[in-house]
């Protein structure tokens, strides 16, 4: 049986192979719907299968996004890259991912892979300061977008939250509850010093600290991103004699491992330890008691992201605050800060 060509579709729907083109791709020229449908009738009647390797090889472009985090078995970072999946289906592109485990030389090598795939894009969420990833993402002359994180080195287009407001927001409303203080939970000692969320999510709190008139000293406790690292890190924290009442985590990763050492110890959450994360990753909600977090609009970064990265006339040319789409954070209250709410 002899394969079914573009031109057999544009012969039966009576229009151009252009036209069949721009349905199939979903641009760049608009089509009108009447037409568009006789297309679509006409691929399904023929069973036209398009020869994704020779478009790509014609326009050295695929239907493709690289999108690489740092680890997708954390919640946060999984519920993004499904958010970028759904947005980039929308447009017609297929996700690859690629998962950097925080080393400078994996985010590298998923670098040249992606863009030697000639993927229409690739979404950034890098692992910390990507001197390397800057010098390659140069050397393709890549359409990157950065999600989540700003690494000084790199200075390209960037999606990300207030995380530093929110922080401040999550902090201020546990020393409203009456809190003589509030601890922190950060990062890593190997935490970049800026760019990098955590780094802002500890800012946010050190503002709202001082605003109060509270000190600082003391009360910033170094912990890994996920829970079960940050659980034993929190049993050592909870089990000394200066325990805090009231403890903000930079993720909700960690909120889940210090409820975990605080119910392990017999301390009442919110009762004893009042808990706020960020994040709003959707496992918060059915936590024990659920955890007050602070939340975002990650749909719409995601498509941002997306859009940005593919769409040429969108993408600012300008300072380096003028390339970065900031996105407002929001106090999602629940029972572990010691709220009375459903």
């Amino acid at each position: 049986m002899a394969k079914v060509t573009r031109d057999d579709v544009a012969r039966l729907a009576g229009t151009s192979t252009a036209v069949v083109s721009y349905v199939i791709n979903n641009g760049p020229r608009p089509v009108a719907p009447a037409t568009k449908e006789r297309v679509l009738a006409a691929i399904k009647e023929l069973g036209y299968r398009p020869d994704r390797v020779a478009q790509a090889m014609a326009s050295r472009r695929t239907d493709l996004i690289g999108l690489i985090v740092p680890d997708a078995r954390q919640p946060f970072f999984a519920e993004m890259a499904h958010a970028v999946e759904q947005a980039a289906a929308e447009r017609g592109k297929m996700v690859l991912v690629g998962n950097s485990d925080y080393l400078d030389e994996r985010e590298v090598h998923y670098l040249r892979a992606f863009l030697g795939m000639r993927v229409s894009g690739l979404i950034l969420i890098s692992q910390g300061p990507s001197e390397h990833a800057a010098v390659e993402i140069d050397a393709w002359d890549a359409r990157v977008v950065l999600l989540h994180r700003r690494p000084e080195a790199i200075d390209d287009v960037a999606v990300r939250l207030d995380d530093v407001g929110g922080a401040q927001m999550a902090t201020r409303h546990l020393l409203e509850h009456g809190h003589e203080y509030v601890a922190c939970l950060g990062g890593l000692e190997s935490t970049p010093k800026s760019g990098d969320p955590v780094t802002d999510h500890v800012e946010g709190w050190s503002r709202a600290m001082r605003e109060a008139g509270k000190s600082v000293e003391g009360r910033l406790f170094p912990a890994p991103y996920n829970r079960y690292d940050t659980y034993r890190h929190a049993l050592g924290l909870l089990s000394g004699p200066d325990r805090p009442t009231a403890v903000f985590c930079s993720t909700d990763d960690q909120a889940i491992g210090v409820m975990r050492a605080a119910r392990e110890l017999n301390i009442d959450v919110p009762r004893e330890l009042a808990v706020v994360g960020f994040d709003d990753v959707k496992e918060a909600a059915l936590t024990d008691p659920p955890l007050t977090t602070v939340g975002s609009d990650r749909e719409g970064m995601a498509k941002a992201a997306v859009d940005l990265v593919l769409d040429d006339s969108l993408r600012v040319v300008g300072s380096r605050r003028e390339r970065v789409r900031q996105f407002p954070s929001g106090l999602v209250l629940r029972r572990s800060c010691g709220c009375d709410v459903d």
